[in-house]
């Protein structure tokens, strides 16, 4: 995906969660595409909507993890790496605010992808969540190749890439993007942004409580 489709991405999904009322039922973001179907013999439209596709990470414990840790959970998904100098610290911190929260809480989990796929292995993960104050598997961290790791940031619309001019040597966005049972996003919030924060807690409870 190219930047300006990143950005358009990015501009959308700012501009319906500033918006976004006390409405108890969440939009589902990205695209969605109408199908049509039958049912009891008579032809009805029905709508697919976007899905984060299947994956298989290695995690901070060396052992790989997919989609399927994940199954009937809601849960918040974001992209940083351990040495990150600029936003990575801030979101973090605001995410491990929510791991607190919902600490032993199996209807939820968290899945941070590392996009430092050269130095962040799963021992340098595991350092990092330790540090972070992480204890159980509830909140895994996650390394893959560069295709992988950046493919599926195109399917959480989050901006990820290598950079040299960038601090650090990598740009990206610092969403935590929410993530409903059935693969769908459910909203995209600055993680580095408390009033954004805040407004992630009140959606994961409604979105919660929908269940």
């Amino acid at each position: 995906m190219r930047i300006k489709t990143f950005l358009a991405a990015a501009a959308t999904l700012a501009f319906a969660y500033a918006c976004q009322s006390s409405s108890k039922e969440l939009p589902i973001y990205g695209t969605k595409e109408p199908v049509e179907k039958t049912v009891d013999g008579k032809t009805v439209v029905d709508t697919i909507y976007h899905e984060i596709p299947a994956f298989k990470f290695l995690n901070q414990d060396s052992t790989f993890i997919t989609n399927s840790n994940f199954e009937n959970k809601v849960y918040i998904a974001n992209f940083f790496f351990t040495h990150c100098p600029s936003i990575c610290p801030t979101m973090n911190r605001n995410l491990f605010s929510i791991y607190e929260q919902y600490k032993g809480d199996n209807r939820l989990g968290f899945l941070s992808h590392s996009i430092d796929f050269k130095y962040d292995q799963p021992s340098v993960l595991k350092s990092y969540a330790s540090k972070l104050g992480v204890t159980n598997d509830q909140w895994q961290f996650v390394t893959g190749s560069k295709a992988d790791i950046y493919g599926i940031a195109n399917a959480y619309l989050v901006y990820t890439a290598e950079d040299a001019s960038a601090p650090g040597g990598y740009d990206h966005q610092g969403y935590l993007v929410l993530i409903d049972h059935n693969k769908h996003i459910r909203g995209a919030y600055d993680g580095t942004n408390e009033e954004q924060v805040k407004l992630l807690k009140k959606d994961l409870e409604t979105l919660l409580a929908s269940y």
